[in-house]
């Protein structure tokens, strides 16, 4: 198994997974893409635990999300049922990341964010802007833009929806949707497709 994880995640963070994952008994398995997650963690019926994390992901979200998953296993097995992003995951999940935070395993482009992130971190790594953006390389899926490149009144796909970019609020952008009439809030990282 440890070989075929070797092509998910940096080369040296291998050993200390292979730790991780050997001492806390973890069941990792490996899925296709899915829209609104980058893994999770659950209880199957016989009893055991499951880590999924996404194949598309690139070594660095990997990492990072697998470590998240498996801060989930650590928290229920120390605490029982407590907040699934409460303060005992939160103080296990960042001394489950601080042996990562090293140049070798993340680059400079993305360990300040990533330390920056780990003062607090969210449910989601998304929602870090910065560390999202760092995290992605600076760039969008081939074929796509970020929300935050899109040109003001400019009418962008998303999920095979039109919509039309409107004006940044604080973090977000509102854009139109042009079939419901509806404004939505989109987070600035948001991949979208333009339309010609």
């Amino acid at each position: 198994m440890f070989l075929a994880l070797s092509k998910y995640i940096p080369e040296k963070a291998l050993p200390l997974i292979e730790y991780l994952i050997e001492e806390h008994k973890v069941t990792l398995k490996i899925v296709g893409q899915r829209q609104t997650k980058h893994g999770d963690f659950r209880h199957l019926p016989n009893g055991k635990m499951q880590i999924t994390v996404n194949n598309n992901l690139n070594p660095h979200q990997f990492l990072l999300t697998l470590v998240h998953e498996i801060a989930h296993h650590v928290t229920h097995k120390k605490f029982g049922r407590v907040q699934p992003h409460g303060k005992e995951w939160k103080t296990v999940f960042q001394h489950l990341m601080l042996p990562f935070l090293q140049p070798e395993i993340y680059p400079l482009s993305i360990l300040p964010h990533l330390a920056n992130y780990l003062k607090n971190p969210k449910a989601s790594t998304d929602t870090d802007v910065n560390l999202s953006l760092a995290l992605r390389y600076g760039m969008a899926e081939e074929g796509k833009s970020f929300i935050f490149e899109v040109p003001n009144g400019r009418v962008f796909k998303f999920k095979n929806i039109l919509y039309k970019r409107g004006n940044k609020r604080r973090t977000r952008y509102e854009c139109l949707n042009l079939s419901n009439k509806r404004t939505y809030l989109f987070n600035q990282n948001a991949e979208v497709i333009l339309v010609e």
